[in-house]
């Protein structure tokens, strides 16, 4: 595992070919297990937009991830379904090999700035970084290489020791890819980085997402996001589960939900 990754910017680029199609190849230091992990295509997806209509930002993307791609040249497909004054409606397809690996619809606008009228949720209340404990990082895991992951000592190991009433963990995260702040490109990334909510739960690493949404609400501010992710429901082999990113001044700047597989130790199944 190398000890840090290419910058997410340039390993999500997206550029076109002597034909004018959109083209990108995906990169191996965002990787679960070899496979691109869902938010650094949700990234790519978001260049893509970028190239086709220019300045703005995703507000929201909700992608299906139909097959799992690898490493290596992908097309991309924009259509646009609507343009309006403020809001521009896509549908976006990446390909590997001829073969559709993500579905996307994406609504593209301007992203808010200042408090929020409203907020409901709240930030975590954790320790300062500097006495947190880093989170351990598994090889095969390669997106790991591009965060710094702390979590509270307060809240112990939880990887370590499953705890059935547990579905959800609480995060420091800033970037380790050779940029401190993060941006409306990297909270995609952010809002589907972290270890599983079910990992305290006692699951395996291994909770491949279906289908994954993504809300950017705010420009994000400073170089430390709080991230809360937790499973609303586990049913079967699936599981529901929600992300949460709050920035240096505790505004909700992303969130997220998506339906994923997962896997059960029995022994801890049965306890």
């Amino acid at each position: 595992m190398s000890e840090h990754a290419q910058r997410l910017d340039r390993a999500s680029a997206v550029t076109r070919d002597s034909r004018g199609r959109l083209v990108t190849v995906l990169h191996p230091d965002y990787t679960v297990f070899g496979v691109p992990n869902g938010g650094y295509l949700q990234c790519v997806i978001f260049q893509a937009v970028r190239a086709e209509l220019g300045e703005g930002d995703v507000m929201a993307m909700s992608t299906n991830f139909v097959n799992a791609p690898k490493v290596g040249p992908a097309d991309l497909e924009v259509e646009v379904v609507r343009r309006g004054r403020r809001v521009t409606f896509l549908r976006v397809r990446l390909s590997v090999e001829g073969r559709v690996a993500t579905d996307s619809l994406v609504t593209w606008g301007s992203l808010e700035e200042g408090p929020a009228r409203y907020q409901h949720s709240t930030s975590p209340e954790l320790a300062p970084p500097e006495v947190c404990v880093s989170a351990p990082r598994i090889e095969g895991m390669t997106l790991h290489g591009a965060l710094d992951l702390r979590v509270d000592p307060l809240a112990g190991p939880w990887w370590e020791s499953p705890d059935p009433t547990r579905g959800y963990h609480e995060t420091w995260m800033a970037r380790r890819d050779g940029t401190a702040q993060w941006d409306a490109l990297s909270l995609l990334f952010a809002a589907d980085c972290l270890w599983p909510a079910t990992v305290p739960l006692g699951s395996s690493g291994w909770v491949p997402t279906l289908q994954l949404t993504t809300y950017l609400r705010q420009r994000p501010r400073g170089a430390w996001l709080r991230a809360r992710q937790r499973c609303e429901v586990v049913v079967g082999e699936s599981v529901d589960e929600r992300c949460e990113l709050f920035d240096e001044r505790g505004y909700l700047v992303a969130d997220s939900q998506q339906i994923a597989l997962v896997r059960f130790d029995d022994e801890v199944v049965r306890e």
